[in-house]
């Protein structure tokens, strides 16, 4: 990455992207606050379980301390494929997302209830699959410096997405339109990132790498289109 005016953007992008499904679980936690469950188990837990997947993604920064800079680019495929992913799948039925909000929330409820920290920490962690193959190929990419500036800036927002919350919390109105508007434009934002990496990277510049970019992601693209076609027509809808 280069300098600071690009990894900023690209810390607040990439934390932005991954984590607007957790402000509404965020916002449902708040609103359960009460004697026993407390706004501070809320935040210590979050910061608990977003730590626990920093920790998992650095294996990235790890493998690029031994692969070339042009190979780590390649990881760039992974967010663009997730985009495309959710793109393409964008117009699953409102009932069926509901559905899966309630069995990431549904720990909290049942067999985790003490301690409350921890259970917060769990479901941030269950719902983190995102965020670590995001976060992978964009820590490989980073140089040293640029990787602290981003670990800055996600520590940080954790916090700000925290007072969000709690304060989405008292407006439910806001919720929905998070809710309803924000999964349309979160599939190019991660598009967009991935691009970043492999252009940060300089993979694309590597004929023999840009070829292979263009394989793999459209062997990624194909399958999935099959599976799309493969599916019920009443789940298409």
């Amino acid at each position: 990455m280069s300098g600071l005016s690009t990894v900023i953007p690209t810390g607040l992008t990439a934390f932005a992207a991954t984590n607007l499904d957790d402000i509404v679980i965020l916002s449902l936690f708040f609103s359960q606050v009460n004697a026993v469950f407390r706004g501070r188990h809320i935040v210590v837990g979050q910061y608990l379980g977003f730590s626990t997947l920093v920790f998992a993604s650095l294996l990235g920064f790890c493998s690029s301390l031994i692969l070339p800079q042009p190979w780590i680019g390649l990881l760039g495929i992974a967010p663009m494929m997730i985009g495309i992913n959710s793109w393409l799948n964008q117009d699953m039925d409102d009932t069926e997302a509901e559905a899966e909000k309630e069995q990431s929330v549904n720990p909290w409820f049942s067999s985790f209830l003490s301690p409350q920290t921890y259970s917060v920490a769990v479901v941030t962690i269950a719902n983190g699959s995102d965020n670590i193959a995001i976060y992978t190929p964009l820590f490989a990419s980073s140089t040293w410096e640029s990787l602290l500036v981003i670990l800055g800036v996600f520590f940080s927002m954790v916090g700000v997405w925290c007072y969000a919350a709690y304060l989405l919390a008292r407006t439910p109105v806001v919720t929905d339109v998070l809710t309803r508007y924000g999964n349309q434009l979160v599939p190019f934002v991660l598009i967009g990132l991935g691009v970043l990496i492999l252009t940060e990277s300089h993979t694309l510049e590597n004929p023999g790498l840009a070829v292979l970019t263009l394989i793999i992601s459209g062997f990624c693209l194909l399958t999935q289109i099959k599976n799309i076609s493969r599916m019920p027509e009443g789940e298409k809808n």
